[in-house]
């Protein structure tokens, strides 16, 4: 362009022209609306007013919305640099349990680049290019460019955000030794270098007492390799708790510290003067040895689930296209990425987030990165199109990108203690997260219309009998997924894995080394699991009103509806016998069909004889009878202790095992930490400010009025009560009052439920590689197009040999 004719055609719009200030949000890295960016083929067009970048298919909208016509259009080529052998490099060793960080698992290839960055003004419509850099731009709109440029991105910032409390993939609560240790005045100093335990010649895998300053070796592995036992022994002769790894202790405050008293990994933060007592400096060290959760990782890498599931070995064919999209890692975000594919597998989801993509885009507005229907669309797009399946040039393994979810994991994760962190997360615990954002956000779709987590959606019928009296009593709850227990006293191979145990215990105390190319796991069922879960169980301290008493009573649980799709979690994760956490390592055989009709809940029977619900002890305000043991062993767990209050009075004084499996099972409810005093309270006193913030959201006073009570007082968590608690406030005691025509109001007038044969086939699952929920790696596989697919973050491939029975979380969706 002429500058003479610069000045005339940039004079309509310098007045739109802003330069960023310090707090303004810079998105330059992607489309609001859809996963273009700089190195798109059209590249990424920022708004020179907003600061908001959009793709070139959504500019338009953009420009029609606002008036905004003058953008930055940003372009990145690449180019790829050729590598002579002299830069090869080994393969990096894995050292953390963590993905995308240093250390850690990695998350793309080796392959380097180089970016030619070619930037330009764009004025809509045309659009029109003035190439930069232009030596006669009006210094309004110079700054602005270079004010752009020099921006961090509003990306960039989030994740930095989320960095804060990245983990490594150990995590370990502050001992409650660690404040008063005793350490004796023996006159111990620790030597900088040279050591040896105490009792033998073993020169690794040594551990410092904290206590005593004796340096003993750790524990011996499973396959042989490891230490002689002498720093347990130590602490079972001396009741000293506390003991530190020497070789992983930095100058930055980090070290493996060990609780034997407590048998766990701990957090110690006077670890610093606990070395210093022993003449340690911690400011001058260096890591020396490998941690824990190397050491675990090494194990992992050689032998168990790891290669089985990610299907190690085989040469997979990848795959592109819509609906092979895969979703690249952010750092430990392989849980969020396995559920999100397989919830666009379901039809009712391509529905809202797909089919009516034109609604949802077109009604997006500049706020549209904090809209959660307008992520889940652009997400959606995103897998479901094909139109970022597309194989990386010239790469070997012709394995794709992916597309990058981070501005959906930041809105989802906002406010959440840790979905809005980068550790590791339960990806069941994610999906009932999303079910409930999902079913939240409904109510501000451009098209309302019928939930799409419908399709999850089931009737779940509980049958107490007194046995006292034989009188019954059913009551009904919706859910949107079914845990189920593994059994394993139903293993059909005990003797094998007995034997198999013993040959590893007796190489272990040999101290001779383990190994074994095929893992023995006791083999169980799907069809136990469930007979499992519909076995009747005693109920001890059941209050029955049919003899206004204490009794046991007998609980039976079974299915009143029959969903779409429907969620089977197995339930791996439960509690050691010294009441850790651990993973069970069984194989469950998963039939490709079931049929539930022996789970179909019968309802009352004619000779059946309801006990009454007019407890007058209902009616007063009693403070039930707190287990005060039970609390305090589980707040020594590390649970909360207003959560560990409610699970001891919620499990009716049923002691510390049915208490820890209540917090287990209920870690994601809303009302999680809900005082438990409140709905008992006969003096409770709602905020007529929150009631009338509820109301106006459409709900009746009544509804609002239990909802306060149920979650002190707190509005915002009051509303997410009432979605999550449809049965109780639709009950008698909180009608909708008859004026209330809002679409929330008349959602939550008469739950609905899906129903129809019990007949399923699976559709999906997803497996988790680790020792528990918080550590390790997700991946999903799907079957699509009559084939089933591993979805292992960005890669998409043909499975040769789908790991069924190491699943965790399946997807059974109903026969035609």
């Amino acid at each position: 362009m002429e500058d003479s004719n610069l000045g005339e055609t940039l004079k309509p719009y310098l007045s739109a022209v802003r330069v960023p200030k310090p707090g303004d949000k810079v998105f330059k890295d992607e489309c609001l609306l859809s996963f273009d960016t700089p190195e798109s083929e059209t590249g990424l067009y920022v708004c020179l007013n907003t600061f908001l970048g959009y793709g070139r298919h959504c500019v338009d909208q953009h420009v029609n919305k606002t008036g905004n016509k003058i953008f930055l259009h940003l372009r990145k080529i690449k180019k790829l640099l050729p590598q002579e052998k002299s830069e090869l490099e080994p393969e990096k060793k894995i050292t953390r349990l963590a993905i995308g960080i240093e250390g850690g698992f990695p998350m793309e290839s080796a392959t380097k680049y180089e970016y030619e960055e070619r930037h330009s003004i764009a004025i809509f419509p045309g659009p029109i290019e003035i190439q930069l850099p232009h030596p006669n731009l009006p210094v309004q709109l110079e700054n602005s460019i270079q004010g752009i440029l020099a921006a961090t991105s509003a990306g960039y910032l989030e994740e930095l955000s989320a960095l804060e409390s990245t983990w490594d993939g150990e995590n370990r609560l502050v001992s409650k030794f660690a404040e008063n240790l005793n350490q004796l005045h023996n006159g111990v100093k620790v030597p900088p270098k040279g050591w040896q335990c105490t009792k033998c010649d073993k020169t690794e895998n040594l551990w410092l007492n904290l206590s005593d300053g004796t340096i003993l070796c750790g524990r011996k592995f499973f396959d042989g390799t490891g230490g002689n036992n002498h720093a347990l022994e130590h602490y079972e002769a001396t009741g000293y708790p506390l003991a530190v790894k020497l070789g992983t202790i930095s100058g930055d405050g980090k070290a493996d510290v060990y609780s034997y008293a407590e048998d766990d990994m701990v957090e110690d933060p006077y670890l610093k003067q606990h070395l210093s007592h022993f003449g340690i400096n911690m400011d001058g060290m260096k890591k020396t040895d490998k941690s824990m959760a190397e050491l675990e990782i090494d194990l992992n890498q050689r032998v168990g689930e790891w290669a089985s599931i990610q299907e190690t070995g085989k040469s997979l064919v990848p795959l592109f296209g819509p609906g092979y999209t895969g979703l690249a890692n952010l750092g430990n975000s392989c849980y969020l990425n396995s559920v999100i594919q397989v919830l666009f597998t379901v039809p009712s989801f391509q529905e809202r987030f797909f089919n009516d993509r034109e609604a949802i885009i077109s009604a997006a507005d500049t706020n549209a990165f904090q809209d959660f229907n307008v992520q889940m669309s652009k997400l959606a797009v995103g897998i479901l199109s094909g139109r970022y399946s597309l194989p990386i040039a010239d790469e070997e393994n012709q394995h794709q990108q992916g597309i990058k979810p981070s501005m959906f994991k930041s809105l989802v994760g906002k406010g959440h203690p840790e979905f809005s962190t980068k550790r590791q997360q339960d990806a069941v615990e994610f999906l009932l997260h999303m079910i409930n954002i999902t079913e939240r956000n409904m109510r501000v779709h451009p098209k309302p219309s019928t939930s799409p987590v419908e399709s999850f959606k089931f009737q779940v019928e509980e049958r107490l009998q007194c046995l006292a009296s034989g009188q019954v009593r059913y009551t009904r709850r919706p859910e949107y997924h079914l845990p189920v227990p593994v059994p394993l006293e139903t293993a059909s191979n005990t003797e094998e894995v007995r034997l198999f145990n013993e040959q590893k215990k007796a190489a272990m105390t040999a101290g001779q080394p383990f190994k074994s190319d095929d893992v023995v796991r006791p083999k169980v069922t799907l069809q136990s699991c469930f007979e499992a879960l519909i076995r009747p169980e005693e109920v001890q301290n059941f209050y029955s009103s049919a003899i206004n008493a204490k009794t046991t009573a007998l609980k039976t649980t079974k299915l009143a509806t029959f969903p779409d799709y429907l969620w089977i979690q197995l339930r791996k994760f439960t509690l050691a016998e010294d009441w850790t956490p651990v993973k069970l390592d069984v194989a469950v055989e998963i039939p490709s069909v079931i049929d539930l009709s022996f789970m179909k809940a019968d309802g009352k029977q004619t000779n059946e004889v309801l006990m009454s619900d007019d407890i007058t002890a209902s009616n007063t305000a009693v403070e039930p009878v707190v287990d005060l043991a039970v609390v305090e062993s589980l707040t020594e767990m590390g649970f909360p202790l207003v959560a560990c209050k409610r699970a001891a009075i919620l499990t009716q004084g049923a002691g510390l095992e049915a208490a820890t499996q209540w917090i287990m099972e209920h870690m994601d409810d809303p009302d999680f930490l809900t005082p438990p005093l409140n709905s008992l309270s006969g003096t409770f006193k709602a905020d007529e400010e929150g009631v009338a913030m509820l109301q106006s959201m459409g709900f009746s006073r009544s509804q609002c009025v239990k909802a306060l009570q149920n979650t002190d007082n707190n509005v915002e968590r009051a509303a997410d009560w009432i979605f999550s608690h449809p049965d109780e406030i639709n009950s008698d005691d909180c009608a909708p009052a008859p004026s209330a025509t809002s679409a929330t109001t008349s959602a939550l007038s008469e739950p609905t439920f899906i129903d129809g044969p019990p007949v399923y086939e699976l559709a999906a699952f997803i497996s988790h590689m680790g020792s528990s929920t918080s550590v390790g790696h997700y991946v999903c596989h799907i079957k699509r197009d009559g084939r089933w697919v591993i979805y292992n973050d960005e890669k998409v491939a043909v499975s040769e040999n789908p790991p069924f029975e190491l699943g965790y979380l399946y997807l059974y969706r109903r026969s035609p």
